[in-house]
């Protein structure tokens, strides 16, 4: 049983998992200086603040009631705003660990999913005997070159060198040591288009080398453009593994038709349609007004420097610039740059006004984020992180493609 003091801290301590010291102090009524001496032990907090803290996570913590029941777990590896995580529940999985390092990302992903476990930040760290069983690993790892260095002299005396030294010093490497650990049944990967051809190949070469010959693993990969579910040209490579021969095909994956979603379906409705979130504080739309607010209609100043830049690169033969997109447009792919000019995608709005940025709700409409997805960053984060993210709705078809292959006992038998 834990002693008052000591609970408090253990609540302070949870906290600030979820809230930063200046968020925390706020909430509480003192000063961050305060917070901090509470975190250190230097002082301790007057017995009331343990009511307060608890209200305070309440929100945030959850244990899953015995009443769920799921037919399968998975593990959420850099895990972003949780894109991936959400498809794998949508087919019954129940997420049993998580990792992501950006603060801001776990901001938002802790504001939208609650667990009954901590969200664990940089994976290097972790030891995978500490990771939970699981039946899927799912990771969108950063694409990163593999060194060569020492591989070539290990080949010429005679010595294994395998995924633990060839990967070495990459986040994919974190990847396979867990695969390499827990044996889960299944695994999907997600990353840019263009790790196919990086680092001449060589990058691609390497992972599949250890995902096959190492790890052991039956490999499927596809390159899938996000377009067939939402107005957006995105196109991603996934890559899908199992540890037993499976009868698994992409050639009955559900893909949509293409452009039977345009961007009009993703914008703000100024026809008293648009739905009232709350957790939007009516921080993107006034319904007052029935218009997107005036700070996303670009400057004079920054409009017409995209159209000189753009004015420049055109006469030179380059294709850069600007993307204008209408309400029956498809947009080229958001980035994580969007927030600094959102010159690739800008909205139309007439030829007597300067053209606007989406708003965070309108890029989370285009990744296929349901309404009541909370965005608890500013825009600048929002951006970035929508930018980072997967299209949901492709991943779920992807879920639902290997939902037999997961639920059936044994893999290549399908499930009942």
């Amino acid at each position: 049983m834990l002693s008052n003091d000591s609970y408090l801290h253990d609540l302070l301590q949870r906290t600030t998992r979820y809230l930063s010291t200046t968020e925390l102090s706020t909430a509480l009524e003192v000063t961050p200086s305060t917070v901090n001496r509470w975190l250190a032990k230097e002082s301790s907090p007057k017995p009331y603040i343990t009511n307060r803290l608890e209200q305070i996570l309440l929100p945030f913590e959850r244990q899953i009631s015995r009443s769920e029941s799921f037919n399968f777990n998975f593990i959420d590896l850099f895990a972003g705003i949780g894109g991936i995580r959400q498809a794998f529940e949508s087919i019954g999985g129940q997420c049993v660990f998580t990792s992501e390092w950006d603060l801001y990302s776990q901001k938002t992903y802790l504001a939208n999913y609650k667990d009954g476990h901590i969200l664990n930040g940089d994976i290097t760290k972790i030891e995978a005997e500490n990771i939970p069983d699981h039946d899927v690993l799912l990771a969108g790892f950063p694409c990163q070159p593999f060194s060569l260095a020492g591989v070539s002299k290990k080949n010429s005396l005679g010595r294994a060198h395998g995924f633990a030294d060839e990967t070495q010093g990459t986040l994919f490497f974190d990847v396979a040591r867990i695969i390499a650990q827990k044996k889960p049944k299944a695994f999907v990967l997600e990353n840019v288009k263009n790790l196919k051809s990086h680092d001449k190949g060589r990058t691609m070469a390497v992972i599949m080398r250890t995902l096959t010959e190492e790890l052991g693993y039956e490999i499927h990969t596809k390159v899938i453009d996000g377009q067939h579910w939402t107005p957006q040209h995105r196109e991603r490579i996934i890559i899908v593994g199992f540890r037993d021969p499976s009868n698994f095909s992409w050639d009955k994956l559900n893909l949509p038709e293409k452009n039977r979603f345009k961007m009009k379906d993703i914008f703000h409705k100024a026809d008293g349609t648009e739905p009232v979130l709350e957790h939007d504080s009516h921080k993107y739309f006034s319904h007052k007004e029935a218009k997107v607010l005036d700070k996303y209609t670009l400057s004079d100043k920054l409009w017409a420097y995209l159209q000189a830049y753009a004015a420049k690169h055109k006469a030179k033969g380059n294709g850069f610039g600007y993307g204008l997109v209408y309400p029956d447009s498809i947009s080229r792919t958001l980035s994580a740059r969007y927030h600094k000019d959102g010159s690739e995608i800008l909205i139309w709005q007439g030829k007597n006004k300067n053209p606007r940025r989406l708003t965070p709700r309108e890029c989370a409409r285009l990744m296929g984020y349901a309404d009541d997805f909370i965005i608890p960053v500013s825009d600048t984060r929002a951006y970035q992180q929508f930018g980072n993210s997967v299209v949901v709705p492709a991943f779920k078809s992807v879920a639902e493609l290997m939902q037999p292959l997961i639920f059936s006992h044994t893999l290549g038998e399908p499930s009942c």
